[in-house]
């Protein structure tokens, strides 16, 4: 069963999140799914991970991220995972800035009958907001309170 749920974890961030596909969720995301995510709201249902999905593709349409490590444990899978792109749509209140963005995360995964129920994701969302200039980073902070 863990592999199983490897192969649904591994198909549901190349599918979905790479390719845009959000079809492929369909046959492994639960319709009752609940999403935790530190870049954004509670989702709720498959229809809210679609939308999520479909969001962030729209801000960052060359998405790609890339898996690190994964582990499983009965209906568990984490996922420690890099990403990239280019921020080219609104992005959390955030318009276009035209810069890449590199961060890294890690994701909790539960599953119940070959479908994704529930998933904590934690991501650098402070790194994020300091690459598309809406936080300074640490240094400049200090300089600009400085002056």
């Amino acid at each position: 069963m863990p592999t199983d749920n490897k192969s649904i974890a591994k198909r549901i961030l190349e599918e979905a999140w790479n390719r845009g596909n959000l079809e492929a969720l369909n046959d492994v995301v639960a319709s009752n799914y609940v999403g935790h995510d530190t870049l954004g709201p509670e989702i709720h249902g498959l229809e809210g991970f679609k939308k999520r999905v479909h969001s962030i593709r729209t801000a960052f349409p060359d998405l790609q991220l890339n898996i690190e490590d994964m582990f499983a444990d009965g209906n568990v899978v984490v996922t420690r995972f890099s990403s990239r792109g280019t921020h080219k749509g609104n992005f959390e209140g955030v318009a276009p800035t035209g810069k890449s963005c590199k961060i890294t995360g890690i994701t909790i995964n539960r599953f119940s009958d070959g479908k994704l129920v529930e998933a904590w994701v934690q991501t650098d969302a402070l790194g994020l907001m300091q690459q598309l200039g809406v936080v300074p980073a640490l240094g400049q902070a200090k300089a600009q309170a400085a002056r």
